[in-house]
């Protein structure tokens, strides 16, 4: 009998109606169209309507990936939501898509790494079914970063937008499925991405409201160098420890983080001669819910054969950083 191993079964994705347009938004921060694209590469993004917010994005977005798995929610004995932008402090998100899947047999849990949270929660995903053979968990980002967007500062405002995306993990004969991952979390650079009011250390007041600390903030310079000078070595990493060369991986998947960055990291990181797949054009950066959206593109559009290598990395705020070797089982 085969090794059975964990994978990723299905692919979902639900991308908000409201396109907006480099030229809308530089009317709101003050720059031109022309030079929103071409610092970021981004041409336009989704925002969430008024009376949509993170388990709303999750649970369109993981009832496609369940049709596409034909599975019913009952079926799920998981959910993880990775979200840096949940409905509320209290409760998880996760048990907010729960419900609205009426996935009741799914013990529930929220993943906050940032960016790099689809990853974690794929590796949270095979523990479990290593644990529990014949399980079935549903990882899902959702962000809704429009919401906490402080538009006067136009190198921030530009980059991100609202989505998510979704992946059933299940069991998958070998060798398909995951073969490796590495996680990582430098936690000196914390102040590089943050949302400094809110929490137990600056609660909700109106000084905070007033000081406008409840605004995503990012040193977009520091994290670019950061991810430059960490991302490649961890990707070098990861290969060596699953004993697989660059040469036999077909696919990147990077976090969409920026155009430009994506263009420099995948030179820096000796990755030219595979296909890099990228929606950062037209979503932008949808934070943890960039890799799943883009996975689950790729899948849909047939790009992903049968046994392919992908090596996807996630990389963000905390400072995290995610990265995982799998090989593709096509959706059966």
């Amino acid at each position: 009998m085969a090794k059975v191993c964990a994978g990723i079964l299905a692919t979902g994705s639900y991308l908000p109606r409201d396109v907006i347009s480099n030229e809308e938004l530089a009317r709101r921060v003050g720059a031109t169209a022309e030079w929103i694209e071409r610092k970021t590469q981004i041409r336009t993004r989704r925002y969430a309507a008024p009376d949509e917010a993170a388990s709303d994005l999750a649970v369109r977005a993981a009832e496609r990936a369940l049709a596409q798995a034909g599975l019913t929610a009952d079926r799920i004995d998981c959910i993880i939501v990775s979200t840096s932008t949940g409905d509320s402090p209290l409760p998880p998100t996760s048990n907010l898509v729960q419900r609205g899947l009426k996935a009741y047999n799914a013990a529930c849990l929220d993943l906050n790494v940032v960016c790099s949270g689809f990853v974690y929660g794929l590796a949270l995903a095979r523990g479990l079914i290593s644990s529990y053979p014949g399980s079935h968990v549903l990882v899902v980002a959702a962000e809704v970063y429009s919401r906490i967007l402080d538009f006067g500062d136009r190198r921030t405002a530009v980059l991100f937008g609202d989505g998510a995306g979704a992946a059933i993990v299940g069991p998958v004969p070998s060798p398909y499925g995951f073969v490796e991952f590495d996680l990582s979390s430098h936690g000196e650079g914390r102040n590089m991405v943050r949302v400094e009011g809110g929490g137990s250390r600056k609660p909700a007041s109106h000084r905070t409201v007033d000081a406008g600390e409840h605004y995503f903030r990012m040193d977009g310079r520091l994290v670019r160098d950061f991810v430059m000078k960490e991302v490649p070595p961890t990707l070098e990493r990861l290969a060596r420890r699953a004993g697989i060369p660059f040469d036999r991986i077909d696919h990147f998947l990077p976090h969409q983080g920026n155009g430009a960055l994506l263009h420099a990291l995948v030179e820096e990181a000796g990755l030219t001669h595979v296909m890099t797949h990228r929606t950062v054009e037209k979503y932008g950066n949808v934070g943890s819910a960039s890799i799943p959206v883009t996975l689950d593109e790729a899948s849909r559009a047939g790009l992903l054969k049968d046994g392919d290598l992908m090596m996807v990395s996630g990389f963000g705020g905390g400072l995290s950083l995610g990265s995982c070797l799998l090989r593709w089982a096509a959706p059966r």
